[in-house]
Formats: structure tokens, C-alpha cells, sequence
């Protein structure tokens, strides 16, 4: 089955990989879905979707174990104040639910930043759309497909 990830990576002619795995209700985060799908722990990167005071969404696409600064995601932003969205309206903005949001295929393209540690690794493993779908890619390819920037907000 070809998620809107995987149709828009083909579509640019990008080679990626699909890791399927377990996915359980109570266990969504990056962490768990790395350990079901027996990957590297340090190249799955999970996806963080944030709004500032103007009301203005961003993506964060940073490794499983690690967590935004909000004082760097501030700056990288340029915003006075920025927090996550709350998990109900995920959905209706982005077109995924939690556990299965990937940094491809959003309903609205927001703009995207990946972790610059992305850049030290072969290949990294994002969300493919749905839970229990690991998509392993060059982090050069994300960051084409995706729209994306490198920056540092860890």
C-alpha cells in the first residue's frame, strides 16, 4: 500500500526504503516505533508540529530520543512564542494522526526543518504516513522532498 509520502518520493524520482513494523495504541512515539521495527535508534526521526503566536504552523523533524529547545525553534522560526499543536487538531491540519504524521504529504506544505544532525548519517528514517511504516531515505532526499531546511533547534 503507497502512502502520500511514498507517492510523492517517487514521484521525484527519490530512492527510499519501507521498514514495517508493530505498532501498538499505547506506545506511539518515535522511541517505541524504532525498538518494534528493530532500527537504529539514532536515525528515526520523529515529526513535531508547532504554532507560534501568529498562528502559523512549522514542522520539526528531529531524532526520536531527542527534544525541541523552544528557545531554539523560537529563533529558527522567528517567532516570540511558539508550543505544539494539541493532538485533536492534528488531523484537520495536517492530514495525519499521532504516531503516523510524516514530514511528507502534509495537507498544507508549512515550513520544515530538519535536525542538522541529519546531515552526519548515510540515510535516516522518517514516518511513512501511517503507523507501523518507517521510511529509511538519504537526508539530502528529505530535505528536497519535504521543502526543508537544515537547522540546529535541539
Amino acid at each position: 500500500m503507497k502512502t502520500n509520502a511514498m507517492r510523492i518520493l517517487e514521484s521525484l524520482s527519490i530512492p527510499y526504503t519501507v521498514h514495517t513494523y508493530q505498532w501498538d495504541e499505547e506506545h506511539l512515539d518515535a522511541v517505541h516505533a524504532a525498538e518494534s521495527a528493530g532500527l537504529d535508534i539514532e536515525r528515526v526521526y520523529k515529526t513535531i508540529v508547532m504554532r507560534n503566536s501568529n498562528k502559523e504552523l512549522f514542522v520539526f523533524c528531529l531524532p526520536a530520543e531527542f527534544e525541541i529547545s523552544l528557545k531554539k525553534a523560537r529563533a529558527v522560526t522567528g517567532s516570540k512564542e511558539i508550543d505544539l499543536i494539541k493532538t485533536s487538531e492534528m488531523l484537520p491540519l495536517t492530514g495525519y494522526i499521532r504516531g503516523g504524521c510524516s514530514p511528507l504529504g502534509m495537507r498544507k506544505h508549512y515550513p520544515t526543518f530538519i535536525s542538522e544532525l541529519a546531515a552526519l548519517e548515510d540515510t535516516i528514517y522518517v514516518s511513512g504516513g501511517q503507523r507501523g511504516i518507517q521510511i529509511e531515505l538519504r537526508p539530502d532526499d528529505l530535505i528536497k522532498a519535504a521543502r526543508a531546511s537544515y537547522a540546529d533547534f535541539i
